[in-house]
């Protein structure tokens, strides 16, 4: 399941962050990657512990933490906080499929670990700014191409192949991150995603207490309670 979610930022926020990122100091991307990805990462990086990447990183979570279509689709159990990268002068990342288990900043001695069922990433630059850069990811219906305004954002199953085409001019600036979702198996997250929206769709036009209303919302409940990992 491959969703996208609008207006995460505003444009003013975009060109807040936009306007902090582009006076920043960027590092070689590959410094961060694993074995096999090193040798396809094409990319720049703001160091993840640095002031600047935690504050936005942190704006970022506030916001989803307010957009009902991000909890919906996720089911968030745990966010990795957001890290940045920037891709120019033919930067590419090719395809490769994000680690399935990863440790939380500051956490290697606790031996803090999260799975990562969902992926992320939010455009911090419009298409128009740059050439290529489309984040390309495999399903089964074949391969989706996502490239998105500025403050939009896109979810994708982290278990999926991906890759990010090279940017021939332009920058492409961005923020990615990894969620564990509460509820692991993307066919039963996608179930409880379409039963949701079709809840939130007709309550606008039902009596709260409509048994067909009070009835779905049940079923709703009772499978994530079934299907649920806390």
């Amino acid at each position: 399941m491959l969703i996208t979610i609008d207006n995460v930022l505003t444009k003013e926020q975009v060109r807040q962050f936009r306007e902090r990122l582009d006076a920043a100091p960027w590092s070689d991307g590959a410094a961060t990657a694993g074995t096999l990805a090193r040798s396809v990462k094409r990319n720049q990086q703001i160091d993840d512990a640095s002031e600047l990447c935690v504050a936005l990183g942190n704006q970022i979570l506030r916001a989803l933490s307010q957009m009902p279509r991000f909890i919906s689709a996720a089911l968030p159990r745990t966010i990795y906080p957001p890290k940045f990268n920037r891709y120019s002068g033919g930067g590419t990342y090719g395809a490769h499929v994000d680690s399935a288990l990863m440790f939380l900043p500051g956490a290697q001695q606790q031996k803090q670990q999260m799975r990562t069922d969902l992926s992320a990433t939010l455009f911090l630059a419009e298409p128009d700014e740059y050439e290529g850069g489309v984040l390309e990811v495999e399903g089964p219906f074949g391969v989706q191409e996502v490239k998105l305004d500025a403050g939009d954002m896109v979810l994708y199953p982290s278990s999926s192949l991906h890759r990010v085409t090279p940017v021939t001019s332009g920058a492409r600036v961005a923020s990615f991150f990894w969620i564990e979702s509460l509820v692991p198996d993307e066919g039963e997250r996608t179930l409880l995603f379409d039963l949701d929206q079709s809840v939130q769709q007709l309550t606008p036009s039902m009596p709260p207490d409509d048994p067909r209303l009070v009835q779905l919302t049940g079923v709703y409940h009772n499978l994530l309670r079934r299907w649920a990992r806390t």
